[in-house]
């Protein structure tokens, strides 16, 4: 009997719904990627819009064609995510994450707007080889910039260490090579969502809130920490990723800056 062979694209189709419980046509052409339901909750009292898929795996809302999804955390969902939004090739992406800021200068509620990512997740090299470096968006981390200024604040640049690896603190060695290599943050999907958005011909970018400080003992994240981070910091940390992507909707301009093929 001879195998009958399905392409991507069907299963995405199949997927994207399944995973989120949308239809292709109810997400908006510019999606925000969290990894936390928290930022659902307060995107939907900010823009006064009801989150669905509840009972899916990534709920998400949308208000004025700007769609936020929750693909929780870890590097194989943020790859999935972007594998799954090929269904609907958006026109830009935008993670907001949180990630632990590896330098003293770095403050809980810092920014931080990464030009690049290390790949240390593993997931990323089922993408690309591993030589190539975990780039985001140029136009887009531009617009981020422009309108983290409008709202009174500054931020960090500088590269962000990807790892799959979530309990670590404890570990010398490993805070040793992190200082070695000259880190800001690190987190568990930035360099997977870089890499597989490009993979995918997706133009994504990121902005990151430090939320904890892992290199000091007394700056590991805890429940306690993790709250008063949400209740000071997540707001805005929302409003500007919002208002960065309305920014290049309203001005009806391409975020591709890189060729895709070669």
């Amino acid at each position: 009997m001879k195998e009958i062979l399905i392409s991507k694209s069907k299963i995405v189709k199949d997927w994207l719904p399944r995973y989120t419980g949308a239809k292709l046509n109810e997400f908006g052409e510019y999606i925000l990627l969290t990894n936390f339901y928290k930022y659902l909750e307060v995107f939907s009292k900010i823009y006064n819009s009801g989150i669905r898929g509840l009972d899916k795996p990534m709920p998400h809302t949308t208000a004025n064609g700007i769609t936020i999804i929750n693909f929780n955390m870890g590097s194989p969902n943020a790859a999935t995510i972007i594998d799954l939004l090929t269904a609907i090739n958006p026109k830009a992406c935008l993670f907001l994450g949180k990630c632990g800021g590896l330098k003293k200068k770095n403050k809980i509620g810092d920014f931080i707007l990464p030009l690049a990512a290390i790949r240390g997740d593993g997931t990323s090299n089922d993408y690309l080889p591993k030589e190539v470096p975990a780039l985001p968006a140029f136009k887009l981390q531009r617009a981020v910039s422009s309108t983290i200024r409008k709202h009174n604040r500054d931020y960090w640049t500088g590269t962000v260490y990807t790892t799959n690896r979530r309990v670590w603190e404890h570990d010398k060695d490993f805070k040793e090579y992190l200082k070695k290599i000259r880190v800001m943050a690190i987190d568990m999907e930035t360099a997977t969502l870089f890499i597989a958005g490009f993979a995918n011909q997706i133009s994504v970018g990121a902005l990151l809130l430090v939320s904890d400080q892992p290199m000091i003992a007394s700056g590991v994240k805890t429940q306690k920490i993790d709250e008063k981070v949400n209740k000071k910091y997540i707001e805005q940390h929302i409003q500007i990723g919002f208002e960065s992507l309305m920014e290049i909707k309203n001005n009806g301009e391409s975020i591709k800056h890189l060729k895709y093929s070669y």
